[in-house]
C-alpha cells in the first residue's frame, strides 16, 4: 500500500542530520508495517495531481499555524475535503490533525493554556497511552461528524476519527525523546516556559519511554482497513 506523505514543515536544520526530516520520521515509525511511501512537499506547493495518486495520505506536523495565511493552506484544505469525500484514507499528526479539523469546519486556535511539551498521557477509551507532544495550538471546536477517541485534561480533542476515512492525533508518535530534547534546545528558549521544559526533561530522564509503537500499529491498521 502506497502512502503519500504531505509534508507541511521541516525539522530544524541543526537536528536534521541525525533525526532526519519529518517524512523520514514517519517512514521510521511505520517501517515494519509493509507500507511504501512517497513524499510531496506541499509547504513548497508540490501537490499530488489527484487524491487517488496514492492509496492513503499522511499529513505531517509543521511550525505553522493552520489558521495562518500561507499559500499552501487553502489548496491543502481543498485536497483534504476531496480525499475525505472520495473515501481515500487520511491520517493527520499535530498540524495535520489541526488542518484536517479546520478543513472540515472545525476551529483551531492558540490554546490559552499554553504548551504541551514532551511525554503526555492520553486516554484512548480507557487505555492510557504516552506520546511526545510539541504544540500550543489545539482543535478547540470539532467539525460535525468528528468523534473524539483520545483526550486528557489539557487537550480535549487529542485524537479524532472521521468515520472510517480520517484518523488524526495531536501528539507526535514519530518524535523520539532525543528529537524533543533537540527542539527544546533549538526552538524552545524564549518560546516555551523553562519550567515546562524542565518537567519534560525530567519525564524523559525517568526512562519510561512512549507508546509510539502501539500508535504506529493503529495507524497502519487504519490505512489497511477494508472500506465500502
Amino acid at each position: 500500500m502506497r502512502i503519500g506523505i504531505l509534508q507541511t514543515g521541516q525539522s530544524p536544520d541543526v537536528l536534521r542530520g541525525e533525526a532526519g526530516d519529518y517524512p523520514d520520521m514517519f517512514v521510521a515509525l511505520l517501517r515494519d508495517h509493509g507500507l511504501a511511501f512517497q513524499t510531496f512537499n506541499v509547504e513548497a506547493m508540490d501537490f499530488p495531481a489527484s487524491v487517488h495518486d496514492c492509496e492513503g495520505w499522511l499529513i505531517t506536523g509543521s511550525r505553522h499555524g493552520a489558521y495562518e495565511s500561507h499559500p499552501f493552506i487553502a489548496p491543502l484544505e481543498a485536497f483534504i475535503r476531496q480525499a475525505i469525500a472520495e473515501k481515500v484514507p487520511m491520517v493527520g499528526i499535530c498540524f495535520g490533525h489541526q488542518i484536517i479539523a479546520q478543513a472540515m469546519g472545525g476551529k483551531v486556535e492558540r490554546f490559552p493554556g499554553g504548551w504541551a511539551v514532551g511525554p503526555q498521557t492520553y486516554d484512548f477509551g480507557g487505555d492510557p497511552v504516552v506520546l511526545n507532544a510539541w504544540h500550543r495550538d489545539q482543535v478547540t471546536a470539532r467539525p460535525e461528524g468528528a468523534q473524539v477517541i483520545a483526550c486528557n485534561d489539557f487537550c480535549e480533542n487529542a485524537a479524532l476519527v472521521y468515520g472510517d476515512t480520517a484518523l488524526t492525533i495531536q501528539a507526535h508518535p514519530e518524535f523520539r525523546d532525543a528529537f524533543v530534547e533537540g527542539l527544546m534546545a533549538t526552538r524552545g528558549p524564549g518560546l516555551v516556559p523553562d519550567p515546562l521544559m524542565a518537567e519534560a526533561r525530567a519525564k524523559m530522564a525517568a526512562g519510561k519511554g512512549t507508546d509510539s509503537a502501539r500508535i504506529a500499529e493503529r495507524i497502519a491498521a487504519f490505512f489497511r482497513a477494508k472500506r465500502g
